[in-house]
Formats: C-alpha cells, sequence, structure tokens
C-alpha cells in the first residue's frame, strides 16, 4: 500500500490577522452581505436556481416526498408558488430535500435571503480556512481578491446554488488529509453526494489507490445519506429518481436538463465537437473510456508523485489539485457554479508555482490560471453557448499541476504567485 499523504503533510496553522487583513475581510463581508439583499426582490429572485431547491425541499416539507421526481407535479407546485421561476426541474438527491426542508417550510423570499446569508458565512469562513496551505498571493488584500475575481463563486451566491457547500467539502477533506485523518477526510468527501457527479470520479482514484480507511469514512456517510434519501421519498421515488438520472444522462441537448455544450466537461466537449459525427451512444461510449482513463492517470501517477520526496511537502497538494480536476471535468452534469471547487486546485498550484528555471510551465500554469480568474470570460463563453471550450484549457492546467508535482523542489518558487 502507498504511504498516505496526510503523513507527510501536516499543514499550519492560520497566523492572527493584521489590521488591514481584518479591513479587508469586512469589506467583502459587507459586500457580499449587500449582494445577497440587492438580489432578494422579485421577479430576479424567482428566475434563480434557488427555485429549483426551494421547489424540492417544499415537496418533502408538504409531506409529497413519494412525488418529488414527478414533472408535472413540480410544474404545479411551482406555477402556484413562483409565476417568474425558470422552467428547471429538481434533479439533486433525495437527502438534499430533507435536509432543507427548513427552508421549504418558509416564504420564499424569506428562505433565499437565508440561503444566501448561510452561503456568505461559507465564503467568509472559505479563505481562512485554507490561508495556511494558499500561501499566495502573500498580502492579505490580494488574497481575498482572488476569492472576489473568481466568477463561479458569485455566480454560486447569486444563483442560490450549493456549490460554496462543495467547495467547503472539498477543502475541508483536503485539510483532514494533510492532517493524517482519512477516515474522517472521507466521511467528509461523502457530505458532497449531493453533487454525486463530482465526488464519485474522486472517491475512485482513492478507491484505486486503496486508500481503505478513506473509502470506510466515505462509505458510512454514503449509507447514512441513503437512509436519509430512503426517509424522504420511499424505495418508488428513490427509483424515480436513478430514472429522471437516466433521462438527463441521455439526452444532453434538452435546455430544461442543461445543454452539454454549456458544460465545461468533458461530455460537453465531446458532444460539442463530435455531437453531429457519431451517435449518442458512440459519444458515451468514447466518454466513458477517457473519463476511466483519466481517473485511473491520476491514480497511477500520485503515488509516484508522492515517494521519495522526503520533507518536500508539495506533490500531494498538487496531486490533490489535479484530482479535482479530473473530478470535475469527468461529472457528466455541470454548470458555471460547479466549477466553485476548481479555485481550491488554483490556490494549491498558485503556492507552488514553478521558478524561473522553468519557464514553459511557468508560462503554461500562468496563463490558464489567468483565464480562470477573468470573470467576463464566464459569461462570455456562456452568451456564446462555448463553454465546453473550457475543458481544453482544464486539461492543460491539470498536465502542468502533474508536471509541477515532479519538479524538484530547488525550482519551485518560494513564495509561489507574488501579489
Amino acid at each position: 500500500m502507498p504511504a498516505k499523504p496526510a503523513q507527510i503533510s501536516t499543514g499550519s496553522s492560520a497566523k492572527p490577522l493584521a489590521f488591514d487583513g481584518i479591513l479587508a475581510y469586512l469589506g467583502l463581508a459587507v459586500l457580499l452581505v449587500s449582494a445577497v439583499f440587492w438580489a432578494d426582490h422579485p421577479p430576479g429572485m424567482e428566475k434563480t436556481d434557488f427555485s429549483v431547491t426551494y421547489i424540492g425541499s417544499r415537496m418533502v416539507y408538504l409531506g409529497q416526498g413519494a412525488q418529488l421526481y414527478d414533472l408535472a407535479a413540480q410544474r404545479r407546485l411551482k406555477a402556484a408558488l413562483l409565476k417568474d421561476a425558470e422552467p428547471l426541474i429538481y434533479e439533486h438527491p433525495p437527502f438534499e430535500a430533507l435536509l432543507l426542508a427548513p427552508l421549504g417550510a418558509l416564504p420564499y423570499k424569506t428562505a433565499y435571503l437565508l440561503w444566501g446569508l448561510i452561503n456568505v458565512a461559507i465564503w467568509l469562513s472559505l479563505p481562512r480556512l485554507l490561508r495556511p496551505y494558499a500561501t499566495a498571493p502573500r498580502d492579505e488584500l490580494g488574497y481575498l481578491a482572488l476569492w472576489v475575481l473568481f466568477a463561479p463563486l458569485g455566480v454560486t451566491l447569486y444563483q442560490g446554488q450549493s456549490s460554496l457547500v462543495l467547495l467547503l467539502v472539498y477543502v475541508l477533506t483536503f485539510i483532514a488529509l494533510k492532517q493524517g485523518r482519512d477516515f474522517r477526510a472521507g466521511a467528509i468527501l461523502g457530505l458532497g453526494l449531493f453533487k454525486f457527479q463530482f465526488i464519485l470520479p474522486f472517491v475512485l482514484i482513492f478507491l484505486l489507490r486503496r486508500q481503505w480507511r478513506f473509502m470506510k469514512g466515505f462509505l458510512a456517510t454514503a449509507a447514512g445519506l441513503g437512509v436519509l434519501s430512503v426517509i424522504a421519498v420511499g424505495w418508488s421515488g428513490v427509483w424515480s429518481y436513478v430514472n429522471l438520472l437516466r433521462n438527463v444522462a441521455g439526452h444532453p441537448d434538452n435546455i430544461t436538463y442543461g445543454s452539454a455544450g454549456d458544460m465545461a466537461t468533458l461530455q460537453g466537449f465531446v458532444h460539442a465537437v463530435l455531437g453531429r459525427v457519431l451517435p449518442a451512444p458512440a459519444i458515451s461510449v468514447l466518454v466513458a473510456v477517457i473519463s476511466l482513463g483519466l481517473i485511473g492517470w491520476i491514480a497511477w501517477r500520485w503515488p509516484e508523485a508522492a515517494s521519495g520526496r522526503g520533507s518536500d511537502l508539495r506533490s500531494f497538494d498538487l496531486m490533490f489539485a489535479a484530482a479535482v480536476v479530473v473530478a470535475l471535468v469527468t461529472g457528466f452534469h455541470m454548470f458555471t457554479h460547479d466549477l466553485s471547487p476548481l479555485l481550491l486546485a488554483m490556490l494549491l498550484v498558485a503556492a507552488h508555482f514553478p521558478g524561473r528555471g522553468r519557464l514553459g510551465l511557468r508560462l503554461t500554469l500562468g496563463v490558464t490560471l489567468t483565464l480562470f480568474w477573468i470573470p467576463f470570460l464566464y459569461f462570455a463563453l456562456l452568451a456564446w453557448h462555448c463553454v465546453y471550450l473550457w475543458f481544453p484549457v482544464l486539461m492543460v492546467f491539470m498536465i502542468g499541476a502533474l508536471r509541477l508535482a515532479k519538479t524538484p523542489a530547488s525550482e519551485i518558487s518560494a513564495s509561489g504567485i507574488r501579489a
């Protein structure tokens, strides 16, 4: 069994904030809270993705869990409560609707505001949690600016999505692994199964690496959430959910489910490039084969990168970053806000940025990081229905992270990307 990455990397505690750092955090808090109150007005708030979450939680609250994945029942309730809502469907796991049922007990406007403030609290906690491991840039204002400039977080906040929670799950998993708490790390990652398409590929990497304590923790949480799902909708509801997922996966051009061209995934890219050449079954097989190849590649490279490094603590960080990217691009269903966990990978790579001796790698990672931090690009690609173009950029970034993991410590910049 390969050595546990956590045994070679323990992290450090966050340093107390200086006065200018405190002011920066207060400014960020005011900005985010103001944004939530600004957005909490009709008809805009009814057109957000939170309307879908609210309908699901409302149905469970009203005792209609067995009909949760009856699309006609969803439409009737939405028409009765939200006259301006978009024609989206609730396709999240049953346990999420059960856990968020308290929001369904509230008026929509109040629920949207409360969920927005919860997301703000998560957003504000994340930079501090990750700061001991994300050491670049040095100054706190520049560091916080990177959290503001990463567009998927803002989209998550406005849309009332749960991608900030997913980012939190990944960050806590990373920290637990760094501390040598593999079982806890797996259990925490299991909490991200509300977006299982981005969790299962990551878990498969650890399964292939035979990280059994991690797997036990993950399975314990997964089993608990499975029980909650049955409680929420019953066995018939669970089966209805499985059928819904099959329909979503089988209709990549259905706008109600989400068009594949608007997804920065392997499936989105292959469908956009080969959709008019290959039949749908052939594309599905091709995507599955490449996805398994990417997952297997990361699992194979991880022990290689983590071995023989002695006191060098960076290889685990960089392999974790590469694994996050692969988990995202192999997910079959994605929107812009779902890229939120990418920020963790970006900050880890920035903390171990290559020195001037690796000019090509430095240029490659610098360009990709810059592109990820340009908000305009996300909205432009979405408007042009070319979000799938993010996929090759993500692949270049992932390969760069893998190469960086094998770079000698003497060729790594001592302080990462400077502010």
